[in-house]
Protein backbone atom coordinates (compact mmCIF):
# COMPACT_ATOMS: atom_id res chain seq x y z
CA UNK A 1 0.00 0.00 0.00
CA UNK A 2 1.38 3.41 -1.02
CA UNK A 3 2.03 6.02 1.67
CA UNK A 4 1.91 9.69 0.69
CA UNK A 5 3.83 12.08 2.94
CA UNK A 6 2.51 15.61 3.34
CA UNK A 7 4.66 18.44 4.70
CA UNK A 8 2.16 20.57 6.58
CA UNK A 9 -0.87 19.33 8.46
CA UNK A 10 -3.54 21.96 7.84
CA UNK A 11 -6.93 21.67 6.21
CA UNK A 12 -5.43 21.10 2.77
CA UNK A 13 -3.55 18.04 4.03
CA UNK A 14 -6.74 16.90 5.72
CA UNK A 15 -8.74 17.15 2.49
CA UNK A 16 -5.95 15.46 0.51
CA UNK A 17 -6.09 12.51 2.89
CA UNK A 18 -9.88 12.33 2.77
CA UNK A 19 -9.82 12.31 -1.04
CA UNK A 20 -7.09 9.67 -1.12
CA UNK A 21 -8.87 7.15 1.08
CA UNK A 22 -11.02 5.74 -1.78
CA UNK A 23 -7.80 5.22 -3.76
CA UNK A 24 -6.49 2.95 -1.01
CA UNK A 25 -3.72 5.35 -0.02
CA UNK A 26 -2.12 5.84 3.35
CA UNK A 27 -0.77 9.17 4.58
CA UNK A 28 1.78 10.57 6.97
CA UNK A 29 1.83 14.25 7.92
CA UNK A 30 4.79 16.19 9.26
CA UNK A 31 3.87 19.45 10.97
CA UNK A 32 5.62 21.78 13.40
CA UNK A 33 2.52 22.28 15.57
CA UNK A 34 0.95 20.04 18.19
CA UNK A 35 -2.64 20.59 17.01
CA UNK A 36 -2.46 20.15 13.24
CA UNK A 37 -6.03 19.53 12.10
CA UNK A 38 -5.02 16.81 9.61
CA UNK A 39 -3.62 14.81 12.53
CA UNK A 40 -7.19 14.17 13.70
CA UNK A 41 -7.44 11.62 10.87
CA UNK A 42 -3.88 11.01 9.65
CA UNK A 43 -0.79 9.56 11.39
CA UNK A 44 1.54 12.47 12.06
CA UNK A 45 5.01 13.48 13.14
CA UNK A 46 5.67 16.69 15.02
CA UNK A 47 8.97 18.28 14.08
CA UNK A 48 10.39 21.49 12.75
CA UNK A 49 10.60 21.50 8.96
CA UNK A 50 14.38 21.94 9.23
CA UNK A 51 14.86 19.10 11.73
CA UNK A 52 16.87 16.46 9.83
CA UNK A 53 16.00 13.72 12.31
CA UNK A 54 12.29 14.40 11.81
CA UNK A 55 12.71 14.65 8.03
CA UNK A 56 14.69 11.40 7.97
CA UNK A 57 11.96 9.52 9.84
CA UNK A 58 9.36 11.06 7.53
CA UNK A 59 11.32 10.03 4.40
CA UNK A 60 11.78 6.49 5.68
CA UNK A 61 8.03 6.00 6.11
CA UNK A 62 6.67 7.44 2.82
CA UNK A 63 6.82 6.52 -0.87
CA UNK A 64 6.30 10.02 -2.23
CA UNK A 65 6.12 13.48 -0.63
CA UNK A 66 4.16 16.65 -1.30
CA UNK A 67 3.18 19.72 0.76
CA UNK A 68 0.07 21.60 1.74
CA UNK A 69 1.50 25.12 2.03
CA UNK A 70 4.21 27.05 0.24
CA UNK A 71 6.22 28.16 3.27
CA UNK A 72 7.85 24.77 3.77
CA UNK A 73 11.58 25.62 3.52
CA UNK A 74 12.80 24.88 -0.01
CA UNK A 75 16.03 23.50 1.41
CA UNK A 76 14.03 20.92 3.37
CA UNK A 77 12.23 19.90 0.18
CA UNK A 78 15.59 19.58 -1.59
CA UNK A 79 16.94 17.44 1.28
CA UNK A 80 13.91 15.17 1.02
CA UNK A 81 14.14 14.97 -2.78
CA UNK A 82 17.53 13.26 -2.44
CA UNK A 83 15.81 10.44 -0.55
CA UNK A 84 12.23 10.19 -1.85
CA UNK A 85 10.31 11.59 -4.84
CA UNK A 86 8.97 15.08 -4.04
CA UNK A 87 6.24 16.75 -6.12
CA UNK A 88 5.94 19.57 -6.97
CA UNK A 89 9.69 19.94 -7.31
CA UNK A 90 11.77 21.94 -4.82
CA UNK A 91 12.54 24.36 -7.68
CA UNK A 92 8.86 25.10 -8.24
CA UNK A 93 8.41 25.59 -4.51
CA UNK A 94 11.39 27.97 -4.32
CA UNK A 95 10.13 30.13 -7.20
CA UNK A 96 6.63 30.38 -5.75
CA UNK A 97 8.01 31.29 -2.31
CA UNK A 98 9.73 34.41 -3.61
CA UNK A 99 7.51 37.12 -5.10
CA UNK A 100 10.47 38.63 -6.97
CA UNK A 101 11.51 35.31 -8.56
CA UNK A 102 7.88 34.52 -9.32
CA UNK A 103 7.08 37.78 -11.08
CA UNK A 104 10.41 37.69 -12.91
CA UNK A 105 9.48 34.25 -14.26
CA UNK A 106 6.04 35.48 -15.31
CA UNK A 107 7.59 38.37 -17.21
CA UNK A 108 10.14 36.09 -18.89
CA UNK A 109 7.27 33.89 -20.08
CA UNK A 110 5.49 36.86 -21.64
CA UNK A 111 2.82 37.08 -18.93
CA UNK A 112 1.82 40.62 -17.99
CA UNK A 113 2.33 41.61 -14.35
CA UNK A 114 1.96 44.83 -12.34
CA UNK A 115 5.10 46.94 -12.22
CA UNK A 116 7.43 45.78 -9.46
CA UNK A 117 10.78 46.69 -7.90
CA UNK A 118 13.12 44.78 -5.61
CA UNK A 119 13.53 46.70 -2.34
CA UNK A 120 16.58 46.18 -0.13
CA UNK A 121 16.80 49.59 1.60
CA UNK A 122 14.83 52.71 2.42
CA UNK A 123 16.64 54.45 -0.44
CA UNK A 124 15.38 51.73 -2.81
CA UNK A 125 11.84 52.32 -1.58
CA UNK A 126 12.07 56.07 -2.10
CA UNK A 127 13.41 55.60 -5.64
CA UNK A 128 10.76 52.99 -6.50
CA UNK A 129 7.91 55.16 -5.22
CA UNK A 130 9.25 58.10 -7.25
CA UNK A 131 9.43 55.92 -10.38
CA UNK A 132 6.25 53.84 -10.00
CA UNK A 133 4.09 56.32 -8.13
CA UNK A 134 1.29 55.60 -5.69
CA UNK A 135 -0.95 53.84 -4.86
CA UNK A 136 1.34 50.84 -4.45
CA UNK A 137 1.79 47.87 -2.14
CA UNK A 138 4.95 47.06 -0.22
CA UNK A 139 5.19 43.31 0.38
CA UNK A 140 7.62 40.87 1.89
CA UNK A 141 9.16 38.71 -0.82
CA UNK A 142 8.69 35.62 1.33
CA UNK A 143 6.35 34.20 3.99
CA UNK A 144 3.36 36.45 3.29
CA UNK A 145 -0.09 34.98 2.63
CA UNK A 146 -3.74 35.82 3.32
CA UNK A 147 -2.86 39.53 3.36
CA UNK A 148 0.03 39.16 5.80
CA UNK A 149 3.34 40.92 5.17
CA UNK A 150 1.77 43.72 3.13
CA UNK A 151 1.34 47.48 3.52
CA UNK A 152 -0.65 49.60 1.10
CA UNK A 153 0.72 53.03 0.23
CA UNK A 154 -2.23 55.19 -0.71
CA UNK A 155 -0.28 58.46 -0.77
CA UNK A 156 3.33 59.55 -0.41
CA UNK A 157 2.61 60.22 3.25
CA UNK A 158 2.39 56.44 3.80
CA UNK A 159 6.02 55.72 2.88
CA UNK A 160 7.36 56.22 6.40
CA UNK A 161 4.66 54.01 7.93
CA UNK A 162 5.24 51.29 5.32
CA UNK A 163 8.96 51.22 6.06
CA UNK A 164 8.31 51.20 9.80
CA UNK A 165 5.99 48.22 9.35
CA UNK A 166 8.10 46.11 7.00
CA UNK A 167 11.56 47.67 6.64
CA UNK A 168 13.12 45.47 9.32
CA UNK A 169 12.38 42.44 7.10
CA UNK A 170 14.27 43.81 4.08
CA UNK A 171 17.47 42.01 5.08
CA UNK A 172 15.88 38.72 6.17
CA UNK A 173 13.09 37.91 3.71
CA UNK A 174 13.37 40.79 1.24
CA UNK A 175 10.75 43.28 0.06
CA UNK A 176 9.09 44.12 -3.23
CA UNK A 177 7.07 47.18 -4.22
CA UNK A 178 4.19 46.41 -6.58
CA UNK A 179 1.98 48.86 -8.40
CA UNK A 180 -1.60 48.80 -7.11
CA UNK A 181 -4.00 47.53 -9.76
CA UNK A 182 -7.62 48.85 -9.73
CA UNK A 183 -8.95 45.56 -11.04
CA UNK A 184 -12.54 44.77 -11.95
CA UNK A 185 -12.30 41.08 -11.07
CA UNK A 186 -9.90 38.63 -9.53
CA UNK A 187 -9.89 35.14 -11.02
CA UNK A 188 -7.86 32.00 -10.57
CA UNK A 189 -6.83 29.22 -12.91
CA UNK A 190 -6.71 25.89 -11.12
CA UNK A 191 -4.48 23.55 -13.11
CA UNK A 192 -2.96 20.10 -12.78
CA UNK A 193 0.03 18.61 -14.60
CA UNK A 194 0.93 14.92 -14.50
CA UNK A 195 4.37 13.34 -14.40
CA UNK A 196 4.11 12.61 -18.13
CA UNK A 197 3.27 16.24 -18.93
CA UNK A 198 -0.49 15.87 -19.36
CA UNK A 199 -2.08 19.21 -18.48
CA UNK A 200 -5.65 19.98 -17.48
CA UNK A 201 -7.54 22.90 -15.95
CA UNK A 202 -10.85 23.33 -14.21
CA UNK A 203 -13.20 26.16 -15.27
CA UNK A 204 -11.89 29.55 -14.17
CA UNK A 205 -13.03 30.74 -10.76
CA UNK A 206 -13.88 34.29 -9.67
CA UNK A 207 -12.83 35.21 -6.14
CA UNK A 208 -13.71 37.82 -3.52
CA UNK A 209 -11.61 38.67 -0.46
CA UNK A 210 -12.13 40.32 2.90
CA UNK A 211 -9.08 41.69 4.74
CA UNK A 212 -6.83 39.77 2.36
CA UNK A 213 -8.50 36.40 3.02
CA UNK A 214 -10.64 34.57 0.48
CA UNK A 215 -14.31 35.04 1.30
CA UNK A 216 -16.15 33.48 -1.65
CA UNK A 217 -15.42 31.74 -4.96
CA UNK A 218 -17.77 31.32 -7.91
CA UNK A 219 -17.30 28.84 -10.74
CA UNK A 220 -17.42 29.05 -13.62
CA UNK A 221 -16.25 32.66 -13.84
CA UNK A 222 -18.09 34.64 -16.48
CA UNK A 223 -15.34 35.99 -18.76
CA UNK A 224 -14.86 36.53 -22.49
CA UNK A 225 -13.61 33.34 -24.12
CA UNK A 226 -10.46 35.14 -25.28
CA UNK A 227 -9.44 35.85 -21.68
CA UNK A 228 -10.21 32.28 -20.64
CA UNK A 229 -7.95 30.94 -23.38
CA UNK A 230 -5.23 33.44 -22.44
CA UNK A 231 -5.41 32.54 -18.73
CA UNK A 232 -5.13 28.82 -19.44
CA UNK A 233 -2.20 29.51 -21.77
CA UNK A 234 -0.42 31.40 -18.99
CA UNK A 235 -0.90 28.47 -16.60
CA UNK A 236 0.36 25.97 -19.16
CA UNK A 237 3.54 27.96 -19.84
CA UNK A 238 4.29 28.22 -16.14
CA UNK A 239 3.72 24.50 -15.59
CA UNK A 240 5.97 23.55 -18.49
CA UNK A 241 8.70 26.04 -17.54
CA UNK A 242 8.87 24.59 -14.02
CA UNK A 243 8.31 20.96 -15.13
CA UNK A 244 5.54 21.14 -12.56
CA UNK A 245 3.80 18.02 -11.21
CA UNK A 246 0.59 18.37 -9.21
CA UNK A 247 -2.10 21.01 -8.76
CA UNK A 248 -1.41 24.74 -8.62
CA UNK A 249 -3.41 27.94 -8.77
CA UNK A 250 -2.55 31.02 -10.80
CA UNK A 251 -4.22 34.18 -9.49
CA UNK A 252 -4.97 36.89 -12.04
CA UNK A 253 -6.41 40.39 -12.06
CA UNK A 254 -8.81 41.45 -14.82
CA UNK A 255 -8.16 45.14 -15.43
CA UNK A 256 -9.25 47.18 -18.43
CA UNK A 257 -9.93 44.06 -20.48
CA UNK A 258 -6.51 42.51 -19.89
CA UNK A 259 -5.05 39.93 -17.52
CA UNK A 260 -2.29 40.65 -15.03
CA UNK A 261 -0.73 37.83 -13.05
CA UNK A 262 -0.70 38.33 -9.30
CA UNK A 263 0.86 35.13 -7.92
CA UNK A 264 0.83 31.36 -8.04
CA UNK A 265 0.25 28.87 -5.24
CA UNK A 266 2.23 25.61 -5.70
CA UNK A 267 -0.37 23.39 -4.10
CA UNK A 268 -4.08 22.66 -3.92
CA UNK A 269 -5.82 25.97 -3.34
CA UNK A 270 -8.65 27.53 -1.37
CA UNK A 271 -10.33 28.79 -4.56
CA UNK A 272 -10.58 25.20 -5.79
CA UNK A 273 -12.47 23.76 -2.84
CA UNK A 274 -15.68 23.82 -4.88
CA UNK A 275 -14.22 21.02 -7.05
CA UNK A 276 -14.96 18.46 -4.31
CA UNK A 277 -18.67 18.55 -5.15
CA UNK A 278 -18.60 20.58 -8.37
CA UNK A 279 -16.40 18.60 -10.74
CA UNK A 280 -15.86 15.07 -11.98
CA UNK A 281 -12.53 14.91 -10.15
CA UNK A 282 -11.60 17.22 -7.27
CA UNK A 283 -8.37 19.17 -7.11
CA UNK A 284 -7.33 16.98 -4.18
CA UNK A 285 -7.78 13.66 -5.97
CA UNK A 286 -6.11 14.94 -9.13
CA UNK A 287 -3.15 16.24 -7.14
CA UNK A 288 -2.67 12.77 -5.70
CA UNK A 289 -3.10 11.15 -9.12
CA UNK A 290 -0.44 13.49 -10.53
CA UNK A 291 2.20 13.00 -7.85
CA UNK A 292 1.69 9.22 -7.91
CA UNK A 293 1.96 8.98 -11.70
CA UNK A 294 -1.66 7.87 -12.12
CA UNK A 295 -3.91 8.96 -15.01
CA UNK A 296 -5.56 12.32 -14.38
CA UNK A 297 -9.30 12.47 -13.83
CA UNK A 298 -11.72 14.65 -15.76
CA UNK A 299 -11.88 18.28 -14.65
CA UNK A 300 -15.33 18.77 -16.19
CA UNK A 301 -17.57 20.92 -14.03
CA UNK A 302 -20.99 19.74 -12.90
CA UNK A 303 -23.35 22.71 -13.02
CA UNK A 304 -22.48 25.88 -11.09
CA UNK A 305 -20.85 26.22 -7.68
CA UNK A 306 -20.04 28.76 -4.99
CA UNK A 307 -17.70 28.21 -2.07
CA UNK A 308 -18.11 30.32 1.09
CA UNK A 309 -15.15 30.49 3.46
CA UNK A 310 -15.72 30.51 7.21
CA UNK A 311 -13.17 32.76 8.88
CA UNK A 312 -12.69 33.07 12.63
CA UNK A 313 -15.57 30.85 13.74
CA UNK A 314 -18.12 28.48 12.27
CA UNK A 315 -21.74 29.49 11.76
CA UNK A 316 -24.50 26.93 12.20
CA UNK A 317 -24.36 24.25 9.49
CA UNK A 318 -28.14 23.79 9.46
CA UNK A 319 -29.06 26.43 6.84
CA UNK A 320 -26.45 25.01 4.47
CA UNK A 321 -27.48 21.41 5.07
CA UNK A 322 -31.14 22.37 4.62
CA UNK A 323 -30.32 23.20 1.00
CA UNK A 324 -30.39 20.15 -1.27
CA UNK A 325 -27.29 21.54 -2.97
CA UNK A 326 -25.44 22.42 0.28
CA UNK A 327 -22.22 20.78 1.43
CA UNK A 328 -20.47 21.45 4.76
CA UNK A 329 -16.76 21.19 5.64
CA UNK A 330 -15.59 21.62 9.24
CA UNK A 331 -11.78 21.65 9.56
CA UNK A 332 -11.78 20.68 13.23
CA UNK A 333 -10.00 23.89 14.25
CA UNK A 334 -10.58 26.07 17.29
CA UNK A 335 -12.03 29.51 16.64
CA UNK A 336 -9.54 32.35 16.20
CA UNK A 337 -9.72 35.70 14.46
CA UNK A 338 -8.51 35.48 10.87
CA UNK A 339 -8.31 31.67 10.91
CA UNK A 340 -9.88 29.53 8.18
CA UNK A 341 -12.02 27.09 10.14
CA UNK A 342 -14.26 25.64 7.45
CA UNK A 343 -16.19 26.24 4.25
CA UNK A 344 -19.47 25.45 2.57
CA UNK A 345 -20.13 24.75 -1.09
CA UNK A 346 -23.45 25.21 -2.83
CA UNK A 347 -23.75 23.43 -6.19
CA UNK A 348 -26.70 23.68 -8.52
CA UNK A 349 -27.58 22.81 -12.09
CA UNK A 350 -28.43 26.41 -13.07
CA UNK A 351 -27.26 29.89 -12.15
CA UNK A 352 -30.74 30.81 -10.96
CA UNK A 353 -30.95 27.79 -8.66
CA UNK A 354 -27.51 28.61 -7.24
CA UNK A 355 -28.52 32.24 -6.65
CA UNK A 356 -31.68 31.16 -4.83
CA UNK A 357 -29.77 28.81 -2.54
CA UNK A 358 -27.11 31.46 -1.85
CA UNK A 359 -29.69 34.08 -1.02
CA UNK A 360 -31.50 31.77 1.40
CA UNK A 361 -28.26 30.66 3.04
CA UNK A 362 -26.92 34.18 3.40
CA UNK A 363 -30.16 35.41 4.97
CA UNK A 364 -30.41 32.47 7.38
CA UNK A 365 -26.81 32.79 8.54
CA UNK A 366 -26.71 36.59 8.71
CA UNK A 367 -24.09 36.50 5.96
CA UNK A 368 -25.92 38.52 3.34
CA UNK A 369 -22.92 40.81 2.88
CA UNK A 370 -20.69 37.83 2.14
CA UNK A 371 -22.93 36.47 -0.61
CA UNK A 372 -23.96 39.86 -2.04
CA UNK A 373 -21.12 40.25 -4.59
CA UNK A 374 -21.66 36.69 -5.81
CA UNK A 375 -25.38 37.30 -6.25
CA UNK A 376 -24.64 40.51 -8.12
CA UNK A 377 -22.37 38.62 -10.52
CA UNK A 378 -24.92 35.85 -11.06
CA UNK A 379 -27.56 38.45 -11.86
CA UNK A 380 -25.45 39.96 -14.65
CA UNK A 381 -26.14 37.25 -17.20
Amino acid sequence: MTTVGILGGGQLARMLALSGAPLGLRFLVLDATVDACAAQFVPSLQADYRDEAGLAEFAARVDVATFDFENVPAESARWLAERVPVFPSPRALAVAQDRLAEKTLFRELGIDVPEFTDITSRADLDRAVAAQGVPAILKTRRLGYDGKGQFRLRTLADVDAAWDALGAQAASVGLILEAFIPFEREVSVLAVRARDGEFRTWPLTENWHESGILSASLAPASLPSSLVVEAIGHARRIAEALDYVGVFALELFVSGGRLLANEMAPRVHNSGHWTIEGSETSQFENHLRAVLGLPLGSTRMIGHACMLNWIGDLPSPLPVLAEACGHWHDYGKSARAGRKVGHATLRADTRDALASALRSTGDALGRSAQVAPVLARLAES
